[in-house]
């Protein structure tokens, strides 16, 4: 079995709390945990780093590290990702931090993580975003060893919906791994770095993308793929919740990707009937035959054990009658 450690690649985290509107980005409800405050909508606003006080730091990547931050005007949290321009442009992934900004700027989702606004200096880019206080499933999945049929359930809901939505914009995440996804205020699921999606209208894609553990067949094996991958790795995710470790892990790629081709999928004692029932639907060779988002939220395992809390919505107060 290969050391989590080493899995690969590990991303750059971005972390956020509460929903939050802002005048980073007009028109949206900010506020701090399950509390908000309404903000009159201004004219789009230019950051420079001056506008934020720092605080510690959430994670480290690549590029650059993420902190805590709080906007000095407005005090409110969020996360700073902090990109250095020369280790971008040495490695050649401008195009996919553009991708990126354009792609989850767009999004509004409970379960997606909020990209609020960006900034740059000389040598930096500054991405502000929402700040997730309960951080990463995967420190989280190896501080627990494996999460609940509850939990895990309530986070298939959560990344079903949230995907759901993105695949309605014809946006594909590609990338979907516990090191992705961040835990809010509740300890709901947010799906973070967008570094691999990909914006494709009516596109078949034929990148090599994602993490070795979590690659679909299609993708191994060379052919075009679409959306479907989404599909593959949220089996994969469900999986390594209730085990601990994804279902064809070994201590070389070669025998990995041998065991993805094949779909080798054996299930430990502990994995319920519902939920093995679940994740065979996903893992299916040929993306066609996996089970389609709706289908996820609609299955009866999920139905079961799943305790998803949407967060409020903030209502405009009734106008007086006169």
């Amino acid at each position: 079995m290969q050391n989590k450690e080493n899995r690969e690649p590990r991303s750059l985290l971005t972390q956020t709390v509460g929903p939050y509107r802002d005048e980073m980005n007009p028109g949206a409800v900010i506020g701090a945990g399950p509390g908000r405050v309404p903000v009159k909508p201004s004219s789009q606003k230019k950051f420079s780093i001056k506008d934020f006080d720092i605080g510690r730091p959430l994670g480290k990547g690549k590029f650059g590290n993420v902190y805590l931050a709080r906007e000095k005007k407005l005090k409110v949290i969020v996360a700073l990702k902090v990109l250095f321009k020369s280790q971008m442009e040495k490695e050649g992934v401008e195009h996919q931090l553009r991708r990126e900004i354009e792609i989850q700027s767009h999004l509004r989702h409970p379960n997606i993580l909020r990209f609020y606004n960006y900034f740059h200096d000389s040598s930096r880019v500054f991405l502000v975003l929402e700040y997730a206080p309960r951080g990463e499933m995967y420190k989280e999945l190896q501080r627990c060893g494996r999460f609940s049929d509850q939990r895990t359930a309530t986070f298939m809901e959560e990344v079903a919906d949230a995907l759901q939505y993105c695949h309605e914009k014809k946006v594909i995440h590609r990338d979907i791994k516990p090191e992705n996804l961040l835990l809010g205020f509740r300890g709901e699921l947010k799906i973070a770095d967008f570094g691999w999606s990909v914006h494709a209208p009516s596109l078949r894609r034929r990148t090599m993308c994602g993490t070795l553990d979590y690659l679909p067949p299609e993708m191994i094996e060379g052919h075009s793929h679409d959306e479907k991958v989404d599909l593959w790795c949220i089996g994969v995710l469900c999986y390594e919740c209730l085990v601990g470790n994804p279902p064809f892990e070994t201590a070389s790629h070669s025998e990995t990707y041998k065991r993805i081709t094949k779909v080798d999928l054996q299930f430990p004692k502990m994995v319920s009937e519902g939920a093995r029932d679940l994740i065979s639907k996903l893992l299916r060779h040929s993306p066609s035959m996996r089970l389609p988002l709706k289908s996820v939220i609609e299955h009866p395992w999920v139905k079961t054990n799943s305790r998803r809390v949407l967060p409020p919505v903030c209502q405009p107060k009734p106008t007086p009658s006169h």
